[in-house]
């Protein structure tokens, strides 16, 4: 048995990272519990493993007697003394026993405590290892798919991708290599499981901090950040240094930074916007290259209600209002977009109006002074009661019209 310790205490050691002494101890606690279930019940016993050959030692601790009742736990003074010289009643003597004389249930439990160790070492160190980690991003070989979630081999552990982290219409076959964010550890039953993300909004804003070095260093910040995963993301940025351009810099030379943004996210689009603290300011940039003709704003419910030409109603609103719910996230208010309507004025009826409003004719004569081409007050310059006479008016009614305009 002692080159069978030996052989898994160097095992362990060189392979699984577990020191020595942790696995001794594991395992004599393990054959002490064990045998004292057993053939060595009511028995006190003392275990040890020498860690440089794996030998196991055994011995029972007995209490010397003068007269034994019970010879597991006690022995008499006589043979005490035979096993050390001196031994005095009431105290404690070791005896040697044979390991073998523990049982064979002893030996079985040495092997499931290396295992127990093994496993619960498996699990201490995935934390250790990834405790840290959580937030960035991971690379890893997807091993294999059980229902919708996807296994990842991270090399130290194994981590899964729910369903629910995925991106639509991404499909990934064994052996493909695959980044993700390491959203979270959790504690289930076999321990903990690592949980990855491609879909997190916080996975694409790991990506620009990991693309663009001025995000990283601070200088450029992302204030705002939306997402529907696999079609769209916009994200508002600002600088604290007034020299570099924000958007330019998440961007970078001729697109460099956000392509390999992009197809990281298998063609996702990517909108980089400045960040503006007044809403119409914001809604404004979010919406381009749509320009709402109105805004008006509720503050009071957060709410805005955006008016777009005909033309540039599509783009406002987005496939399947796509882009409307994006700058909705992004601005952190709810918007309305609606039709812009050009109110187009009758000139007739302005003319009209203009008569009853200056001169105080009743609207049925402005009407009938306007279809006859007197259509606004100058108009009325030099015209006489005959002359309305001759356009159909009667002579009671041109006298009073002319009165009413002249004020005599």
């Amino acid at each position: 048995m002692s080159s069978e310790i030996l052989t898994v205490l160097e095992y362990m050691e060189k392979e699984r990272g577990i020191a020595r002494a942790d696995m001794i101890a594991a395992i004599v606690n393990a054959i002490k519990s064990a045998a004292l279930k057993g053939v060595n019940s009511g028995q006190d016993i003392k275990i040890e493993i020498n860690p440089r050959n794996g030998q196991l030692k055994a011995w029972a601790l007995l209490k010397v007697v003068d007269s034994v009742s019970d010879p597991k736990i006690e022995i008499h003074v006589e043979k005490a003394q035979a096993l050390k010289a001196g031994a005095l009643i009431g105290e404690v003597i070791e005896k040697e026993i044979n390991p073998a004389d523990l049982g064979r249930i002893a030996a079985q439990t040495a092997r499931q405590a290396v295992m127990q160790k093994l496993r619960q070492f498996e699990k201490d160190r995935i934390y250790d290892d990834f405790k840290d980690m959580v937030g960035n991003i991971v690379t890893g070989t997807v091993r294999r798919k059980e229902r919708s979630d996807i296994f990842i081999d991270l090399g130290k552990s194994e981590a899964v991708l729910p369903g629910r982290e995925q991106v639509p219409g991404e499909e990934y076959q064994a052996g493909d290599r695959i980044r993700c964010l390491l959203l979270a550890i959790e504690t289930s039953a076999r321990g903990p499981e690592l949980v990855l993300s491609r879909g997190s909004p916080k996975f694409v804003r790991r990506l620009f901090e990991v693309e663009v070095g001025e995000i990283a260093d601070g200088t450029v910040k992302i204030e705002a950040f939306a997402r529907e995963p696999g079609y769209r993301t916009k994200i508002a940025v600002t600088s604290a240094d007034p020299k570099v351009d924000p958007v330019g810099a998440c961007v970078g030379a001729r697109g460099a930074r956000v392509k390999t943004i992009v197809r990281e996210l298998n063609g996702e689009k990517v909108d980089i916007i400045n960040w503006f603290a007044d809403p119409k300011q914001m809604v404004l940039e979010a919406l381009k290259p749509a320009v709402p003709r109105e805004i008006v704003l509720d503050e009071r419910s957060k709410r805005i209600l955006l008016r777009v030409a005909t033309d540039d109603l599509a783009i406002a609103i987005g496939k399947k209002g796509q882009n409307a719910r994006l700058t909705s996230r992004l601005i952190g208010w709810r918007i309305d977009i609606e039709e812009f309507k050009v109110e187009t004025v009758d000139p007739r009826s302005q003319a009209v109006s203009s008569l009853v409003t200056t001169f105080k004719l009743e609207k049925a004569i402005a009407e009938r002074l306007v279809a006859i081409g007197i259509n606004s007050p100058a108009a009325f310059e030099g015209v006489a009661v005959e002359d309305l006479v001759d356009s159909g008016f009667t002579a009671e009614e041109a006298a009073s019209i002319i009165t009413q305009v002249t004020g005599a």
